[in-house]
């Protein structure tokens, strides 16, 4: 039977939430501060559970993102990931590298847009990722996920989709949020905490 394991991206193998960062890093902290207080009634509404955090989500990342070119977002992404290597934690690196080298198929599977998180495991080919991904149209992005927000059930689904038969392996699976949760529950084997730095 194949081992497969899986883990979250955001404060499992990173020291901290990247949605923000890469906000930051490509527009700017003063435009991240401004895009922030302009839709603080959202994000408050969100934190009361009154309102859906992948629609928060969405809508935020559109704001700043709608109209990107597909290229320049890819490189915004690439460049990101470059410069950010240092929010991987040390000993999450570690584990998925003895994964990789024990021929263990690896995959994370993260609620970030999975354009930003695949560069940082370009130099480990053999980690699959799947996430929130941004619609594009006429090389542009919309501003709109294509699918939903991949968190809670949805990174089940996202498994299914992308290993097929679940009594064709052992799954074991890393995580530290309750967005996890299903995840972890769907595992053999789960892991729920952060990797130590």
């Amino acid at each position: 039977m194949q081992k497969v394991y899986a883990f979250d991206f955001d404060g499992t193998l990173t020291t901290r939430d990247t949605l923000f960062a890469f906000i930051r890093h490509t527009k700017g902290t003063a435009a991240l501060v401004w895009g922030l207080l302009v839709h603080v009634p959202m994000l408050v509404a969100m934190k009361m559970g009154l309102y859906n955090n992948g629609k928060a989500k969405e809508r935020l990342l559109g704001w700043f993102f709608k109209g990107t070119a597909e290229q320049e977002f890819e490189a915004m992404c690439r460049h990101f990931a470059a410069d950010s290597a240092h929010l991987l934690r040390p000993a999450a690196v570690d584990a998925i590298s003895e994964a990789v080298s024990e021929g263990c198929r690896v995959v994370v599977v993260s609620a970030s847009i999975d354009r930003w998180v695949r560069p940082f495991f370009s130099n480990m080919p053999q980690v699959e990722v799947t996430g929130t991904q941004m619609e594009v149209r006429n090389g542009k992005l919309t501003g709109r996920f294509l699918g939903e927000n991949c968190y809670g059930p949805q990174k089940v689904e996202k498994l299914r989709a992308l290993l097929g038969d679940r009594s064709h392996y052992h799954l074991t699976a890393f995580g530290d949020s309750r967005g996890d949760r299903e995840l972890l529950s769907y595992a053999d084997e789960q892991h729920y905490k952060p990797f130590r730095s």
